[in-house]
């Protein structure tokens, strides 16, 4: 079976170096590239065309969103999930508004993240469970 192709994209090097380690662990996923930058993660896209971008919301030279709404512009294909420490829900909002798949806090649990990667790859939607009872608090 095809391993699930993830491009990691983070500005901070332990963040990275952790998530790599993590997910080499796992038989169906393969890390194929990291971005320090927002912009580093659209060319890195665009050259390795993961099935999935981990991406961070703050990142410089261009933020987790506008690269997010970048990838999905230009590969569709490609599923973004959103790792990020902010559970506020302008931002999840706005992450919905330019395409990504998922939104993770990064205070969640690693399997979380290995659940959530998988799922965005089957196609699936992904929210923290935080974000999930602020939609349903909203509704109610």
């Amino acid at each position: 079976m095809k391993p699930i192709t993830v491009l990691l994209a983070d500005d901070h090097n332990v963040v990275r170096e952790g998530l790599r380690t993590l997910l080499q662990m796992e038989d169906d996923i393969e890390v194929v590239g990291e971005a320090e930058t927002g912009r580093k993660a659209v060319q890195m896209t665009k050259e390795l065309l993961p099935a999935v971008v981990v991406m961070d919301l703050a990142m410089p030279l261009l933020n987790g969103l506008e690269a997010t709404r970048q990838i999905k512009h230009d590969h569709p294909e490609v599923n973004v999930l959103i790792l990020t420490m902010y559970d506020h829900e302008e931002y999840f909002r706005q992450v919905l508004e330019v395409g990504a798949s998922g939104y993770l806090v990064k205070r969640a649990a690693a399997s979380d993240l290995i659940a959530a990667i998988r799922a965005v790859y089957r196609g699936e939607a992904v929210l923290s469970p935080c974000i999930t009872r602020m939609l349903l608090e909203d509704y109610l």
